[in-house]
């Protein structure tokens, strides 16, 4: 799903956003409500930012990235955490494209969510490569995603992905 988030484009550095898990609910420009055998995943946009909501029998997960005020914790590179019976990892990196690499990637990007069942993606008025993106899936018992966000004026594509999935028990040797 494509849409227009009718805002001020608020985040405007790459370097501004932070991560957090387990954060409530916030305010979302755009959602889309996802069921994937067994888990119910809403994928939320907050202007240039994402949070990802996670429910399943086995307990919920709550993923922010974006501009928190008041936030000590940067978006890290990675992050691998046991919640409950799920192991959680993230991943973040940030790309920096030349002007013309970038429109290219934004288009490639845009059409690759747009019409994807499990993919959501905002853009905002004043330029087409303004854009925060989100795709899930579920596979192998895991529920997976990966997020874009954009900011042409830099030049800077924000690209991150997360696994949640049971964690296994150790064998016994």
């Amino acid at each position: 799903m494509l849409t227009t988030l009718h805002t001020a484009y608020s985040d405007t550095r790459a370097a501004d956003l932070a991560w957090a898990l387990g954060r409530e609910p916030l305010p979302a420009l755009a959602v889309l409500d996802l069921h994937l055998a067994g888990a119910r995943l809403q994928l939320r946009l907050l202007g240039a930012s994402h949070q990802v909501l996670l429910e399943e029998d086995r307990g919920s997960c709550s993923e922010t990235v974006a501009c928190m005020p008041g936030s000590s914790t940067p978006l890290p590179l990675g992050v691998s955490k046991r919640l409950g019976d799920w192991e959680y990892e993230f991943a973040a990196r940030v790309e920096t494209l030349g002007a013309g690499s970038f429109a290219g990637r934004a288009q490639e990007l845009l059409a690759l969510v747009a019409d994807h069942p499990h993919g959501l993606a905002g853009t905002f008025p004043g330029s087409p490569h303004a854009f925060t993106a989100m795709l899930a899936q579920r596979t192998e018992g895991q529920v997976r995603w990966r997020t874009w966000h954009a900011y042409p004026q830099e030049g800077q594509l924000v690209v991150t992905r997360t696994r949640v999935g049971v964690r296994m028990p150790a064998a016994v040797l």
